[in-house]
């Protein structure tokens, strides 16, 4: 059985560890971050979503025309309007994760350990 040679694994020597610098590569902008956290649970158009996160909307249209290059939102056009959403679940659990790691930072037990403690996790889902 041949190997696909452009499979991703989680090995220290995949093709896919550049990949992945990419992505964070990405993500490192407050502002990219602020939108995907936006977008996580919805769709919104470019006014929408520049009042949510704080910026103009063409300097939002910036960064999204950046995360949809690399694959992180998608679109979709009703009438004159272009609504954005995400395109996986992936980067919604990255930026998650990465708040997460984040809150860890403030010293104490943070508040995502706090939640699961109740029974869900910070999502809102029962945990298993």
């Amino acid at each position: 059985m041949h190997e696909d040679k452009k499979a991703c694994t989680l090995s220290v020597d995949s093709q896919c560890v550049e990949l992945a610098v990419e992505v964070f590569s990405m993500l490192a902008d407050a502002t990219r971050v602020r939108i995907i956290l936006a977008l996580r649970d919805t769709e919104l158009p470019v006014n929408e979503l520049a009042e949510v996160v704080g910026k103009s909307p063409t300097a939002v249209s910036q960064h999204l025309a950046k995360l949809r290059l690399g694959r992180i939102v998608a679109t979709r056009q009703e009438g004159t309007r272009v609504y954005y959403r995400l395109e996986n679940e992936h980067a919604r659990r990255l930026v998650t994760d990465a708040v997460f790691q984040a809150e860890h930072s403030l010293g104490g037990v943070p508040a995502h350990h706090r939640v699961r403690m109740t029974g869900q996790d910070p999502a809102g889902q029962v945990d298993a």
